[in-house]
Formats: structure tokens, C-alpha cells, sequence
């Protein structure tokens, strides 16, 4: 029996030419897990099994020189998972961030992503991760879009005008055909612009800017936050239409009589549970929450003004047709995403497959036999 091991290592060129930007593949293959995540065909870090992930925050001071000190989105993370179905594959995404870095022309984080085989733990590929977790955070709420949407929204509203939403919408927009115009919004009017020419350009839609906040939320359809962490934007009631669908992929903060009165449907009610597990491990329950997505939630939750999360909606739960997302044409429903490894494994092991049927990418060698020493 042999006991070689080689793996796969692919670039960031490798994984374009691999199909990593395949927005409309990646929402089938992002459907398919929240499928498997429904069914509970998954595992992901913690003793709860639900745990986004592990991270080292680092302290506001030190005495020691070459420790980092904490920074505007500083940080870095390991997300772990098994997903089970046909991809029968564990991973691992590794990511540090710094705000900084965009001082020094690189993206604010930098990823990479592990399969590993389920037994033996040996590595399948090494692969850049920046645009395999862009994808699949623009699908999530895409596949939510179909599922959640009215199928005759006509108005759009991108709010937060980066990298993410960018993703998001071009995912969305596979989804939400009858899209006719879109409204862009940024606190920096520059960047909205942009993206609505970008819109223009790419898809032909009629998009304008704007960096007036009720303009990007008021009267549209469809409504996809991917805003900054460091200036999370409030939302008012009043200005969200009967029957408009919010994708929330960022922080963001809302009237209470919008969120007790809307249909929330989670990602995956288990992993908030595991966030609100941490944040009471943490000893800082409220400092917890003030850092995390579903926060706001979290909050009304133990306010007893929302449901627990265990009566609560799953987008899982609606895919595989256990739970209604959307009742009524009038309802205005909010879908809350947090970010899950296992759908970095899921569409990080289909552009593999794609790579290797390609002949896309460099085989590396681990050992050709473990060493005995």
C-alpha cells in the first residue's frame, strides 16, 4: 500500500480559471448545503458542533514588543467543518485581517482554505480563499433572494457599495430576473457611484448612487446590507415597504418595531445558538453581542420579544421544505447570515474538482513515506 501523499495547490489565478467566480454555480452549490446543513449532515468547530469558528483578538496593550496589538478589524480565525452528502470532505478556512493592510494595497483580509480527506487527514489542496469566501458569502444570501423574495421585485438596493456586496449582488441578480433598477448606497458617495456604473456596465440595469441612507433602504424590493463593520448603519422601520426582502451580510441596526414585526429567517438557527453560548462564556454578554451579526436579535430574544432560536426559522429548514420562509406577498422578511465554513468546503471542493478535470493547478508533495524518526 502505498503511502505517498501529494496535494493540489491552487492560486488565485488557478481558481478563476477553475470557475471560482461562477456566481449562478455557486448559489446551486450554496442551496445544496444549506440542504445538508437542514438535514444536519454537517459538523463544524466546538462542542456544540456549531461554532463559526476560533479566534485570536489581540489585547490592547502588551508587554511583550512583537505581540500585535488590537486594531480595527485585527484578527485572525480558523473555521473548521465536515460537510457530509457528496462532498464527504472536512476543511479548514484560515483567515488574518487588518484594516491596515488596505494601507499597503492588499485586501483588508487574507485567506486560504484546506480539504483535507475525512479519515486519514491527509491535505487534498491548499487553496487561495479571498475569492472562493467571496463567492459563497455573495450566494448565501442569494439563495435566500429565491427562496424569501417576491419573484416580481423590480427595485433593488444595494447598501454598503465593497468587495461583499459586489458579490452579493451578482449572485442575487441570478436569482431576481426581474430586477430594473437599482439603487447603490455608501456613506462615500465615490465609491456608490461606482458601483452603479458598475451595475450599468455589467448588467445593464439603471443603478444610481447615493449617500443618503433612507434613499438606500426606502422603497425597494429587494435589500442587500454588506456595510462596514466599523460604521454599522440604523435602519428605520418606516422606511421599508410591505413585502421587501433584507439580505443582511454585515452589522446593522434597526428599529425594535421592525424587527419584532418582520419574518426573520436565520442561516442556521444552531449557529446562533453557539454565538449566544459564547457570548456567555465570554463573561461579556453585551459586549458579545455588540460585536456580532445577529446581535440586535440575540438581545429581543432574551428580552422575550422574539421567538427562541429554537422556534426559529432556518433558511435550511425552508430549502428542504420543513418550514415556510415566506407566508405572504405583504410580509416583510429579513434574512440574517453570519458566515459558515462549511460552505467554503462545499464550493472550494467543487473548483477543485473543476481544476482537476481541467488539469488547473500544482501538485505538491507531502512525504513519498512518513518519516519513522
Amino acid at each position: 500500500m502505498s503511502t505517498k501523499i501529494d496535494f493540489t495547490y491552487l492560486s488565485e489565478p488557478d481558481m478563476i480559471a477553475a470557475g471560482v467566480l461562477d456566481a449562478a454555480q455557486c448559489v446551486i452549490v450554496c442551496e445544496e448545503t444549506f440542504s445538508l446543513l437542514g438535514k444536519g449532515d454537517y459538523l463544524m468547530g466546538g462542542a456544540n458542533h456549531n461554532s463559526h469558528g476560533m479566534t485570536i483578538v489581540f489585547p490592547k496593550e502588551t508587554k511583550f514588543p512583537n505581540m500585535p496589538v488590537a486594531g480595527p478589524d485585527r484578527r485572525f480565525a480558523a473555521m473548521p467543518g465536515y460537510l457530509g452528502g457528496r462532498f464527504d470532505v472536512c476543511g479548514n478556512k484560515w483567515y488574518g485581517s487588518n484594516h491596515a493592510n488596505m494601507q499597503k494595497g492588499l485586501p483588508r483580509s487574507i485567506l486560504t482554505m484546506m480539504l483535507n480527506d475525512k479519515d486519514t487527514g491527509a491535505p487534498l489542496a491548499l487553496m487561495s480563499a479571498n475569492l472562493l469566501s467571496a463567492a459563497r458569502t455573495g450566494a448565501v444570501p442569494a439563495v435566500g433572494a429565491k427562496h424569501l423574495a417576491n419573484p416580481d421585485s423590480t427595485t433593488m438596493a444595494v447598501v454598503g457599495c465593497g468587495p461583499i456586496n459586489k458579490a452579493c449582488f451578482a449572485a442575487v441578480i441570478t436569482q431576481l430576473k426581474s430586477i430594473k433598477s437599482v439603487v447603490c448606497f455608501d456613506l462615500f458617495l465615490e465609491k456608490a457611484n461606482e458601483f452603479a456604473a458598475w451595475i450599468k456596465d455589467t448588467y445593464g440595469i439603471d443603478a444610481v448612487g447615493t449617500e443618503n441612507t433612507e434613499s438606500g433602504f426606502r422603497g425597494a424590493d429587494v435589500i442587500s446590507v454588506a456595510a462596514s463593520r466599523l460604521k454599522p448603519l440604523h435602519f428605520k422601520d418606516e422606511w421599508i415597504k410591505p413585502g421587501a426582502t433584507i439580505l443582511v451580510s454585515g452589522p446593522v441596526n434597526t428599529d425594535e418595531s421592525f424587527l419584532t414585526s418582520a419574518r426573520i429567517v436565520y442561516d442556521h438557527t444552531q449557529l446562533h445558538e453557539a454565538y449566544v453560548e459564547d457570548a456567555i462564556a465570554s463573561g461579556n454578554k453585551e459586549g458579545y453581542y455588540s460585536g456580532v451579526i445577529g446581535g440586535p436579535l440575540y438581545r429581543l430574544i432574551d428580552a422575550g420579544k422574539l421567538p427562541a432560536l429554537a422556534d426559529s426559522t432556518g433558511l435550511g429548514d425552508v430549502v428542504n421544505g420543513d418550514k415556510v420562509g415566506r407566508e405572504r406577498e405583504s410580509d416583510r422578511v429579513i434574512f440574517f447570515a453570519c458566515g459558515m465554513a462549511v460552505f467554503d468546503i462545499s464550493w472550494g471542493y467543487d473548483v477543485l474538482r473543476n481544476a482537476q478535470s481541467k488539469g488547473i493547478g500544482t501538485r505538491l508533495n507531502l512525504w513519498d513515506a512518513p518519516s519513522q524518526g
